[in-house]
C-alpha cells in the first residue's frame, strides 16, 4: 500500500497495489506543470488500484490534447497525479508519503533541461523522448 497528499494537506490518496516506471522529464512543460527541475513521476504497475482518501472536492484537473492530464489541489496547488482518458495514470514521487518502492529508471528531455539543472545519479538520459522498447505501454 501507497498513500500521499498534497502539502496542505487537504487531499490524500491510496494505492493499494506498486508504481512503476519511474521517470523524469526535463521539457519545459514539466518543469512548469511539476515547479521543478523536472516531473519525477511513476506510472500504476497493473493491477494497481487508486483512491483518492479525503478531499477529492478539492481537486482542478488540467487536460491538454490527446487526453492527457494532471490533477492538481486547488488550495495549495500541488501536483498530485498524472491522468490519461479520465483515469489516474500514475502519481508524482514527491506527493508520496515514504518509500514509493520504485528509483528514478530513465531521464528523458535532457536537451531541454533548464540551465541550472544539475542531473545525478546513473539513470540513463534522452536528449527527447526515449526508444519505444523503454517505455511501458501507455506512457505518453
Amino acid at each position: 500500500m501507497i498513500e500521499g497528499g498534497c502539502f496542505c494537506g487537504a487531499v490524500r490518496f491510496r494505492i493499494d497495489g506498486a508504481l512503476k516506471g519511474a521517470q523524469a522529464c526535463h521539457c519545459s512543460r514539466c518543469r512548469k506543470a511539476f515547479s521543478g527541475a523536472s516531473s519525477a513521476y511513476a506510472e500504476m504497475a497493473d493491477g494497481s488500484e487508486f483512491r483518492w482518501t479525503t478531499g477529492k472536492d478539492e481537486l482542478c484537473t488540467y487536460t491538454s490534447a490527446q487526453g492527457w492530464g494532471l490533477a492538481f489541489c486547488r488550495t495549495c496547488g500541488s501536483t498530485l497525479c498524472g491522468i490519461f482518458d479520465g483515469k489516474v495514470h500514475g502519481v508524482t514521487l514527491g506527493t508520496v508519503d515514504g518509500d514509493p518502492g520504485v528509483q528514478i529508471e530513465m531521464h528523458t528531455f535532457v536537451g531541454s533541461k533548464a540551465p541550472w539543472d544539475q542531473i545525478g545519479g546513473d539513470a540513463p538520459q534522452f536528449e527527447e523522448s526515449p526508444p519505444p522498447s523503454t517505455l511501458s505501454v501507455g506512457t505518453k
